[in-house]
Formats: C-alpha cells, sequence, structure tokens
C-alpha cells in the first residue's frame, strides 16, 4: 500500500488576476501563496515522505521549496505533472473565456475538450496518471511497499488523477473541488487505489498512512497484500 500526497500549488499571481495561466513562464506564488507553501512543512511535518514530485511550472517548484528543503529532498521534476496545455486560451482573463462555446465544453463534457493549438482533457489525464504511476512504481521499489510520495500540480490535473482514482469518468471530475495549497491523499493498493482524503485545507494526515502489515492488528494474522485491497465493511475501525 502505498500512499500518494496530491498537493496543488500556492495561490499564484495568475490566480488573483483572474487569468488562466497554463503554461506561461515566471508565474509565481503570490503573498500568500508562499505563506501557504511554508505552512506546508508544518501541516505535513509527521509525514513519513520518500519523495518530491513536482511540475515544471515555477509556481509548483515555489510550494514545494520550503518542504524539501527542511526534508534534505531533491524535488524530482516531472514534465507530465505540468499544467495543461491551454493552447491561445494561455494567459486570457477567465472572464473572456467564460463566452466561448468550448467553455460549455469544458464544464459538462470534458472528455470532449480540447483547447485550440493545445491538449485534450483527455490526453492531460492519461499523461498526469501515468507519470503519477510510474513514480509510485518507482518509489516503492526504492523505499518499500509502504512509501510515500508527495507530488505537486495543478488543480485540473489533480482533479483528473482523483477522478481516475474514484473510478469516475473525466466527464465528472469538475464536480472535484481543488483548492490553492489543498492536500488530497489517495492510498494504492496491488487491485486498486483508496481516496481517504480530498481538498484538505489544515489538519493531520499522517494518520492516513498505513502501517506495515506487521503493526496492522484489524486484519487479523492472516492479512495478505490480497486482503489489503479490500475496502472494510461496516465502516472503518479508527471512526
Amino acid at each position: 500500500m502505498t500512499t500518494l500526497i496530491l498537493l496543488r500549488h500556492g495561490r499564484s499571481t495568475a490566480n488573483t488576476a483572474g487569468v488562466l495561466a497554463g503554461r506561461t513562464p515566471g508565474v509565481e506564488l503570490d503573498e500568500r501563496g508562499r505563506e501557504q507553501a511554508d505552512a506546508v512543512v508544518d501541516r505535513l511535518a509527521d509525514l513519513p515522505i520518500a519523495s518530491i514530485v513536482t511540475s515544471p511550472m515555477t509556481r509548483c517548484r515555489q510550494t514545494v521549496a520550503p518542504l524539501a528543503a527542511t526534508r534534505g529532498l531533491e524535488p524530482v521534476v516531472e514534465d507530465d505533472l505540468a499544467e495543461v496545455d491551454y493552447g491561445s486560451w494561455t494567459g486570457r482573463p477567465i472572464s473572456e473565456l467564460v463566452s466561448e462555446d468550448l467553455w460549455k465544453v469544458v464544464q459538462a463534457h470534458p472528455s470532449a475538450a480540447e483547447f485550440p493549438g493545445g491538449e485534450s482533457l483527455a490526453a492531460m489525464q492519461a499523461r498526469s496518471v501515468a507519470a503519477v504511476r510510474r513514480h509510485l512504481d518507482r518509489v516503492r521499489a526504492e523505499h518499500g511497499e509502504h512509501a510515500v510520495l508527495l507530488a505537486c500540480s495543478h488543480g485540473d490535473v489533480i482533479k483528473s488523477v482523483l477522478a481516475d482514482a474514484l473510478a469516475c469518468h473525466l466527464d465528472n471530475f469538475q464536480r472535484i473541488v481543488v483548492d490553492t495549497c489543498s492536500v488530497s491523499v489517495v492510498t494504492y493498493t496491488s487491485l486498486r487505489p483508496f481516496v481517504a482524503r480530498m481538498n484538505e485545507q489544515s489538519g493531520d494526515v499522517a494518520s492516513l498512512v498505513p502501517p506495515p502489515p506487521e503493526e496492522r492488528s484489524d486484519q487479523g494474522a492472516g492479512a495478505t497484500s490480497a486482503t489489503a485491497s479490500d475496502a472494510v465493511i461496516g465502516g472503518s475501525t479508527n471512526a
């Protein structure tokens, strides 16, 4: 059971300006975003993070920098966790984009949405989910089955990964909320992922990391990697 912590970048200058930043170079965290990034260090203090992966966008790299420095970890830059390539929509005010016909498609039928001169949301989901699973495999091989991976990315990217973990069609991913510097937690087992937390703004997430098998008592001595993929019937013993 390998745990994935999905961290959205802190608030950026584009967020406050109301423009679609996309892959515009040089978009940085604003003052509030830097405060959020600093707060992540304490929020995740008890979490045994084995590796940090980040989108190449400046705002994501700035978000993980304080945490990485505290842990002595070098963030791995992953291009496939980059923001959506919004093509000619990049840099435009949101107030203008809402009047575009494509905006309605993005809202109601995102699996069919492809940005002019950019990529489709379906392609974005495919590459981001593949990237997450690739790094989970790497961390598992390097640090064992119960390792924790933190990945810092963007709202739509994180929503698409959560939709995949929930076995939710991409057309429903707009129902998921991922605010700036929020934390979402997914545990991946051999058979399926379990979504433990979404859009967490504060609080302790260390308790969500599964202990090694020898420390587990809820499944008894006969617990195996297969039964570790089973959902609890009747509710969790942690309630």
